[in-house]
This record gives C-alpha cells, sequence and structure tokens, in this order.
C-alpha cells in the first residue's frame, strides 16, 4: 500500500474519551508522510456557559479535567443548545462528548431532565457509564427491559439523567406511565433508525407536541443513510433543521484524527465451491425463467437481484389483480427463489459449510411449506449438498479460503511489536460463520470471544444477554483474549479502545454498517480495516454498492448542512435587522 498521511497521535484523557477518525472510506492512497498540521486556535468559550482551562472543558456540573476542549464538538455543542440538531460525525469522533456538553448547560439552567436514547442495552450501559463519570453527582436512571415497571416509574420523576431503550420508553409513554413535559434534552443516538415504525419515530413526534418552550432535541449518528429520501425522512422524523457534519479533513479535525488504513484481500474459491456456485446459478435461472413467463421480474437480469428485489416481488404478487389461486404458483417459485439467493449468499461469503448448515435449517424448520421441500429436492440443491459434504469430508481445505486469509492475517498482527496485547476485532455477518471462525482460530491455537445478539436459535446458537455481553467486552478490553469475533450488534456505538484490526469477513452493501463496523479502530492510534472479498462472487458487487452510497451519503449530509447553515444565517440577519428597525410606536 501507499504510505498514508499519519499525524502524531493525540493522547487520551485520563477518563479515556474517545479520540477522532475516519469520515470517508479510508481507501484513498495519500502522499508521503508529513509533520503534523499546526493546530489550530482554540474557540473561546462560550460566555456563562463551558470554559475552557489548559485545554480541558470546565463547567459546573462536568468534572475536571475529563473532557478536552475539541473545536468541532464545542462548535456543535453551541449549535445545539439554541436549536434542535443532527450532528453526523465519523464513529469515534465524541458524539457523546457533544451530547454531554449539552446536556450539562441545559441542566443548569433549569429543572429539568435529559433523555438520552440508543437502541441496544449494551450501548444504553455505555452511555450512562460515562456521563457518571463525566458528570458525576446527577442522578441517574437507565430504563431497559431489565428494569421493572415500578422501579422505572419511581426513577423517572427523581432522575435528571435517563438513558433508556426506545422501545421501552415508547411503552411507558403509551401507557401514560410518564409523559416528556420535563425533558429539556431529547438525545437520539444512531439516530438513522429513526424511519419507518422504528420507537424513535413516535417518541420524537410526542416531544415536539410535550416539549417546553427552550427544550432542545440533538440527533447523533455516523451514517444517516445513502438516499436522499432515508435523510429526509430521518429529519423529518425528528424534526430538526440544522444539520452538522464533519469530516477528518475538515479544519478542527483534522490535527486530532487517527488514520486508518483499510486494505482488501482476494480470495479465489476452491474448485469443488464453484461447481456449487454453477448448480445453484443453474436453478436460479430455472427458477427465474418460470416466474418470467408468468410476466414477473423483467426489469432486471436474474444474477442481479438481491433480497430487496425478491420481496418486493412478493409483494407484487399479492398486489397483481385476479384470485389468490393464480397468485399461489408464483408465489411457490418467489420462495424457491428466495432459498436459492443465501444458498448462494452463504456459499460464496461465508463458506460451504454454512452453505451446508443453511439447507439443513431450512428442512428442520417448524413447519416446513412445500415451497421449503421443492427448493431441499431441486436437483441442483441435491448434486450442490453432496459435493460440499463430500468437500468438507475431504479435509482438504477450509470451508472457505477466507478463513486462511484470516488466520494469516492474525498471525501477521501477532508478529507485530507492541507494548500491550493484540485485539483484533472480526465481523461477520452469519451466526454460523461466527462459530465456523471461532473453530478455525482455535483450532490454530488462538483464544477467542465470541459476541452476538440475545436472540437463541437453537442448544448450538444460544444468544447472549446484557450481562454476558458485558462481560465479553470487558474481557476484551482487559486483553484476555487476543480476536473477538462479534455479529452486527457490535457495530453500533460501543466502545473497545485501541482495536489494532477490524476485519470485514464478507463485504456488506450497507454504506451505514461499512461505517460502523470501521468505526471501532483508529480511536487512540493508527487502525487498520481489512475487508475480504471472493473474487466472481456477490463481494464484489456488494463492496461496489457499498462505495457508491457513502459517496453519495457524503454528498447529500453536506448539501444539507451548507442549507441548514445558510438558513440559520438568513434567520441571524432577519433578527439583526428587526432589532435595529423597531416597528412604529402605535
Amino acid at each position: 500500500m501507499s504510505p498514508r498521511i499519519r499525524p502524531q497521535p493525540t493522547k487520551r484523557s485520563a477518563s479515556g474519551q474517545s479520540q477522532l477518525e475516519q469520515f470517508d472510506d479510508g481507501a484513498a492512497p495519500l502522499g508521503p508522510t508529513l509533520a503534523p498540521p499546526t493546530p489550530l486556535p482554540r474557540p473561546a468559550a462560550l460566555p456563562g456557559t463551558w470554559q475552557v482551562v489548559e485545554g480541558w472543558i470546565a463547567h459546573p456540573l462536568l468534572a475536571s479535567s475529563e473532557l478536552r476542549a475539541l473545536p468541532f464538538q464545542l462548535d456543535m455543542a453551541r449549535i445545539g443548545l439554541t436549536e434542535d440538531l443532527l450532528v453526523v460525525l465519523p464513529t469515534g469522533l465524541g458524539k457523546t462528548v457533544i451530547a454531554a456538553l449539552v446536556a450539562a448547560e441545559v441542566l443548569r439552567r433549569g429543572d429539568g431532565r435529559m433523555l438520552m436514547l440508543a437502541p441496544t442495552r449494551p450501548l444504553v450501559q455505555q452511555h450512562a457509564n460515562s456521563f457518571q463519570r463525566w458528570m458525576p453527582g446527577q442522578p441517574i436512571a437507565r430504563f431497559t427491559g431489565t428494569v421493572r415497571r415500578p422501579e422505572r416509574e419511581g426513577r423517572w420523576d427523581s432522575a435528571r439523567l435517563i438513558f433508556a431503550t426506545p422501545e421501552m420508553v415508547a411503552n411507558d409513554l403509551a401507557a401514560e406511565r410518564y409523559d416528556l413535559r420535563s425533558v429539556d434534552l431529547l438525545v437520539v443516538d444512531e439516530a438513522h433508525h429513526a424511519v419507518g415504525k422504528y420507537a424513535y419515530v413516535p417518541i420524537a413526534a410526542r416531544f415536539q407536541v410535550e416539549r417546553g418552550r427552550d427544550a432542545r432535541l440533538l440527533g447523533l449518528t455516523a451514517s444517516p443513510g445513502g438516499q436522499e429520501e432515508r435523510i429526509e425522512e430521518v429529519v423529518g422524523a425528528l424534526g430538526v433543521r440544522r444539520i452538522e457534519a464533519r469530516s477528518r479533513e475538515d479544519p478542527g479535525v483534522k490535527e486530532f484524527v487517527q488514520p486508518v488504513d483499510v486494505e482488501y484481500r482476494w480470495v479465489t474459491l476452491p474448485d469443488e465451491a464453484k461447481r456449487i456456485q454453477e448448480a445453484l446459478t443453474g436453478a436460479v435461472r430455472a427458477t427465474g425463467h418460470k416466474l418470467q413467463k408468468m410476466g414477473y421480474l423483467r426489469k432486471k437480469p436474474l444474477a442481479s437481484l438481491s433480497v430487496k428485489d425478491l420481496i418486493a416481488l412478493r409483494l407484487e404478487i399479492f398486489a397483481r389483480p385476479g384470485p389468490m389461486t393464480r397468485k399461489f404458483g408464483p408465489l411457490f417459485h418467489q420462495l424457491i427463489l428466495l432459498h436459492l439467493h443465501h444458498a448462494q449468499e452463504r456459499l460464496e461469503t461465508q463458506g460451504v459449510e454454512p452453505f451446508l448448515q443453511y439447507v439443513e435449517r431450512v428442512g428442520k424448520k417448524q413447519k416446513v411449506g412445500k415451497g421449503d421441500k421443492a427448493f431441499i429436492h431441486l436437483p441442483e440443491v441435491v448434486a450442490a449438498v453432496a459435493t460440499g459434504q463430500e468437500f468438507l469430508q475431504s479435509g482438504r481445505q477450509s470451508s472457505h479460503p477466507k478463513l486462511d486469509a484470516l488466520a494469516a492475517l492474525v498471525q501477521e498482527e501477532a508478529d507485530k511489536p507492541r507494548p500491550r496485547p493484540m485485539r483484533v476485532l472480526v465481523f461477520a455477518q452469519y451466526r454460523d460463520t461466527i462459530q465456523t471462525i471461532q473453530d478455525s482460530l482455535e483450532a490454530k491455537g488462538w483464544t477467542v470471544g465470541r459476541f452476538v445478539g440475545q436472540a437463541t436459535r437453537d442448544r448450538e446458537d444460544k444468544g447472549m444477554n446484557q450481562r454476558e455481553q458485558a462481560q465479553v467486552l470487558q474481557s476484551f478490553r482487559d486483553g484476555r483474549f487476543p480476536i473477538l469475533v462479534a455479529s452486527s450488534v457490535a457495530e453500533e456505538g460501543l466502545d473497545v479502545p485501541d482495536v489494532d484490526t477490524v476485519v470485514f469477513f464478507e463485504s456488506v452493501p450497507s454504506e451505514i454498517r461499512a461505517i460502523q463496523r470501521r468505526g471501532r479502530t483508529g480511536r487512540s492510534s493508527l487502525g487498520r480495516v481489512v475487508v475480504l472479498l471472493t473474487q466472481e462472487t456477490r463481494d464484489v458487487g456488494y463492496q461496489r454498492a457499498e462505495t457508491r452510497r457513502e459517496t453519495s451519503m457524503r454528498r447529500i449530509v453536506r448539501r444539507l448542512s451548507a442549507k441548514g447553515r445558510a438558513r440559520a444565517a438568513a434567520d441571524a440577519r432577519t433578527t439583526a435587522e428587526g432589532q435595529d428597525n423597531p416597528p412604529p410606536a402605535q
């Protein structure tokens, strides 16, 4: 890889306040190593609000020498005091710190409370722990599914800082256990979830009705989405008019940024996997042609169909006029095609073993339908399963060449000299793959942790409750094991400092998820991201889609941010003109 610009590392505070990282994809090669840029002057403290003392934030409700005075955080917090705001910052740049700055001043000015919403219990706990350290002495409450209703009702009136999952608050509001009239600051973390029927939407709507005149809403996200319609839906649901975004190259940010190297490692499917791939492709072609003869799937090539396309096909079938009996045939073939899509994806991006596990799981469903049975008994699928079983039994190669590439990558990291234990975080899409990765690395002598969500599928695939998740994360932080293999539940917000390398076991087409995954490294030192890709598979299409969507997201967010600044400037001019030219006395 080409050498990268690497500014001097920024020291962490005693509290471990996270530093900055990338906003773009980080993959563009830069020039030779340069001297770090000259730090920009610190912004003046806002009179009567936060003071800056020797580079630290000073405020009556904030602990001393805990939060560093970073200019872009102060700038955004100032805006958050005067108007509702959506903050778009790369993961790790301190969005939670901005919330703490605003909360401290809002609570100083009034008798109300802050309600901070986060989508997962571990993230709620993490925010509560941070605020407890930054704002000591303030009564705190946590509202999650593990807190009983009577306790929630009692704590609402006494707490000034409340951290909660949105589903819990939405249920309590619907039951009229409390209202939002006393909330002076509503913080919506991971605000990109504020779409559709997600619980953020009704809570924000109710806040807009019940809020006091000086109450504020602060949305936080690293990735609001790659489509303008989605971003506008988020902004509309939150009711904000102002968007503020910063990138790692912006003035006031770049001198603090820790670079993140992004590397792509390519592998090739073994011959046996290619034969399975060809068999499944043939089955897709045959099933798709049947649907095309019925008048469906005529807008896109069969090879480029996505899960969204197949779900939309089901809705299209139901929407077509005619009796239901005429829809059974198309629905039958649609289900087979959906199964084939999932089987192909697992084979190409995960391996032969996950492919076989998927077919087996379809056959073991509690209620196996006609479409399920037809999928399992397709001649192409039967032949593919036989080929896969023979391949695994031979033991000649790993289930997927990515497993060997991952093992080599881990060994590379282990061979590097470092003053502390190695930390490698591996993201995988499917639970089956997580177990396969863990078994493969442990067979090579590594100690590996597993981090998944709470849902339990069967005795071999148990979920993890909140306490177990917290224990695993703490063990990883403490260096008790060097490798953590995680599902998507670890993508959003969880703070694991000093991760040396983040590995994508597969590419993800979602720009939101890709940004969140990358954000787990490069927090206090140089970060590294490695994406494992398989040639001539859907890995390639997914990576292209993610890059395209992320580029689009950055462009749209910057345009909307500039539009909000122009509107604010116009409002300020109008106000100033009104003060200079008061209406004549009656």
